[in-house]
C-alpha cells in the first residue's frame, strides 16, 4: 500500500506532537528520580520564585531573553560529579533533553535554549580550579571561566599563563571544547591544544579520564564541539611560559590616516611574524571631528596588539616588517602578563585583578555573529566594499576583527586535534552586528545586514567549503532536525565547514561513544547508529 507524503507528514506531525507532549511530562518523573537521590544542588521550575533570575543570569545575548524564547522545563545546579552523574542517569531514564550550560556564552544560546521540551544542568558551582606550578599544570572544573582560570594561574605565578580568549567571563566547557583560541595562538595554538586530560561524564553516566575513555575520545572532545560527546566535568592543562613583562598597544588608524592601505599591508606581514607578536585588528564606525569641528562618520581601524617582551624588543622588529604603521615607543605599554589580560577585556590599567572574578559581563546586548578564514590577501577594493557596509544604519554597532595566524599554528598538523584551520591561513575574521532596541522588526534588520555582508564577503574567504568556527556558531551555515534526529548527509552540510575532514572521524567517535544520540543540539555531532536502526 502507498502512503502519501501528505499522510506520511501528518502522521509524523501526530507522532512528534504526541513524542514532545509526553516529554514534557516526564519533567515531573525527573524531579522525582533526583529526589530518590542525596541531592544537595538546587533544582527550579518555573514555580520557583528564583528560576527566572538563575535562567536569566548567565544569558549573554538578548536574542534568546525574550518572552518567546523557549525556556527549561528545570534547571538543575549540580555541586559535586556524583550530583552531575545522577542528573544525567535520570534523564536517560525518563527521555528528558538535557542542555549543558556553563558560562552562557554560545552565539546562537544552545546551552539554554531548546524547541523540544528540556532540561538545563547548569555547572556554575562546579568551579575548582587547582594550579600546579612545580609541573606546569592545572585541574579546571568546566563551570570555570577563563578569567577565573587566569587569576587563580596569576596567584601562583608571574612566569606562567595559558593561551585561552580575552574575555574573562567565557566559562572553559565550551570555549575548551570548540577548540578556544586568544592572543597567544601563534606562540602556543590553542587552548585545546594544551589540554592533557579530561573527566566526562559518558552517556551511560560513566565518569571517565583520559585513560579509560580512550584516545578517540579524548580527541574529539578537544575541538569537536560541546554536547555531542558526553558533559566534560573538568579538564587538566599544560601551562606555558610568560615573560616577567610583555608589551601592548592599540593604535587607531581612520580612513584619513590611510587606514585602508595598512590593513591591506597587514595581511602579508601579521602571519609572518614572529611567534611572540600578536596583532589584531578591530574596524567598526566611529565618529571624528573634522577641521571645523562637525563630527563625522569614518572608519576606524584600531591595531590591538601584545608582543611577549619588552619594548625595546618590539620596536625594531615593528621598524623592520611594519614601519608603515609608524608604532613609538610612547605608544607601547609595558606590563605584566596577567595585566594584559586585564587590559585586552577592555578594563582600565590599575583595575584589581579580582575583577577577573566577576561573571558578569561589561554590557549585555542583542547580537549575531559570523566568521571566516581568509587564505589569499583580500584586495583593497574588496576592503573598500565592507567599509560601504559598514556605513548602512544597521552597523552602527557592528565590528569586524581580523585574527592573523602564522607561527604555531602553522606547525600543528589539521587533523591533531578536530579543529582544522590552521596552516593555509592567513587570518581569521569575526563578523559581529550588535542592536539595543527591542522587537522581531529590529533583530531581522541587523540579521539581514550581517548576511549581506557576509555574502559580500564570498569572492575574498575560504571556498569548498566555506570554512568556520564552530566557538562562532552560526545556525545559518545549517542545521539538524529541530528534534535532533539527523542523517549523516544532512549534518555534514554544516559539520565539513566547522571541522573540514575530521567531521567524519567525529561521527565515527560519536556513532561509537553515544549510539542513541543522547547529547544532542542543532548543531551536534550526529550518530549513524540511530538511523541505522530506524532503517535509514
Amino acid at each position: 500500500m502507498k502512503i502519501s507524503w501528505f499522510s506520511f507528514l501528518l502522521v509524523f506531525l501526530i507522532f512528534s506532537s504526541t513524542s514532545w507532549a509526553a516529554l514534557a511530562d516526564n519533567h515531573e518523573e525527573f524531579i522525582e528520580c533526583l529526589s530518590h537521590s542525596n541531592q544537595t544542588s538546587s533544582i527550579y521550575t518555573p514555580d520557583n520564585s528564583s528560576y527566572s533570575s538563575i535562567l536569566q543570569f548567565s544569558i549573554q545575548n538578548l536574542r534568546f531573553n525574550t518572552t518567546e524564547t523557549p525556556k527549561p522545563l528545570v534547571i538543575v545546579t549540580p555541586v559535586s560529579e556524583s550530583e552531575v552523574q545522577r542528573i544525567i542517569l535520570c534523564a536517560k531514564k525518563t527521555g528528558m533533553h538535557v542542555r549543558v550550560r556553563g558560562a552562557g556564552h554560545d552565539y546562537e544560546g544552545l546551552s539554554y535554549v531548546s524547541e523540544v521540551p528540556f532540561v538545563i544542568v547548569d555547572l556554575i558551582n562546579l568551579r575548582a580550579i587547582n594550579v600546579n606550578v612545580s609541573d606546569k599544570s592545572a585541574w579546571v572544573e568546566a563551570g570555570s571561566t577563563i578569567g577565573e582560570l587566569y587569576y587563580r594561574i596569576a596567584e601562583k605565578s608571574k612566569i606562567l599563563g595559558f593561551p585561552a580568549g580575552v574575555c574573562p567571563t567565557v566559562g572553559v566547557g565550551g570555549h575548551f571544547s570548540g577548540g578556544g583560541y586568544g592572543v597567544m595562538l601563534r606562540k602556543y595554538g590553542l587552548a585545546a591544544d594544551n589540554i592533557v586530560d579530561a573527566r566526562l561524564i559518558d552517556a551511560n553516566g560513566r565518569i571517565l579520564d583520559r585513560v579509560s575513555m580512550g584516545e578517540d575520545l579524548f580527541w574529539a572532545i578537544r575541538g569537536g564541539g560541546g554536547n555531542s560527546f558526553g558533559l566534560v566535568l573538568a579538564w587538566k592543562i599544560k601551562l606555558v611560559d610568560v615573560p616577567e613583562k610583555v608589551t601592548v598597544f592599540t593604535l587607531d588608524r581612520t580612513l584619513k590616516e590611510n587606514a585602508t592601505k595598512l590593513v591591506h599591508k597587514w595581511q602579508y606581514v601579521a602571519p609572518r611574524f614572529h611567534e611572540d607578536l600578536f596583532i589584531r585588528i578591530l574596524i567598526s564606525r566611529q565618529n571624528s571631528s573634522d577641521q571645523s569641528g562637525n563630527n563625522k562618520q569614518t572608519i576606524v581601524a584600531s591595531f590591538n596588539s601584545i608582543f611577549l617582551g619588552g619594548i625595546d624588543q618590539l620596536l625594531p622588529i615593528m621598524q623592520e616588517n611594519f614601519s608603515e604603521l609608524g608604532l613609538r615607543r610612547e605608544d607601547c605599554i609595558e606590563m605584566s602578563w596577567i595585566e594584559s589580560i586585564l587590559y585586552f577585556a577592555g578594563f582600565q590599567r590599575g583595575d584589581p585583578l579580582d575583577i577577573l572574578l566577576s561573571r558578569v559581563q561589561l554590557s549585555t546586548r542583542y547580537f549575531k555573529a559570523k566568521s571566516d578564514y581568509v587564505h589569499q590577501p583580500i584586495p583593497e577594493g574588496g576592503f573598500e566594499g565592507i567599509w560601504r557596509l559598514l556605513f548602512e544604519d544597521e552597523a552602527k554597532s557592528a565590528q569586524v576583527i581580523l585574527s592573523p595566524y602564522g607561527g604555531k599554528m602553522d606547525e600543528i598538523e589539521a587533523s591533531s586535534i578536530p579543529f582544522p584551520h590552521r596552516a593555509g591561513n592567513l587570518y581569521k575574521i569575526q563578523h559581529l552586528v550588535y542592536w539595543d532596541e527591542e522587537g522581531e522588526e529590529v533583530a531581522e534588520r541587523h540579521i539581514n545586514w550581517i548576511r549581506r555582508l557576509y555574502s559580500y564577503m564570498t569572492p575574498f574567504v575560504s571556498k569548498f567549503p566555506r570554512v568556520a568556527y564552530i566557538n562562532y556558531r552560526d545556525l545559518d551555515i545549517g542545521v539538524n532536525n529541530i528534534n535532533g534526529y539527523t542523517s549523516y548527509v544532512q549534518a555534514k552540510v554544516w559539520g565539513i565547514k566547522y571541522f573540514k575532514n575530521n567531521f567524519d572521524r567525529l561521527v565515527h567517535v560519536k556513532t561509537k561513544v553515544d549510539p542513541s544520540n543522547f547529547f544532542r543540539n542543532e548543531q551536534s555531532i550526529p550518530s549513524l547508529t540511530w538511523w541505522k536502526n530506524k532503517g535509514e
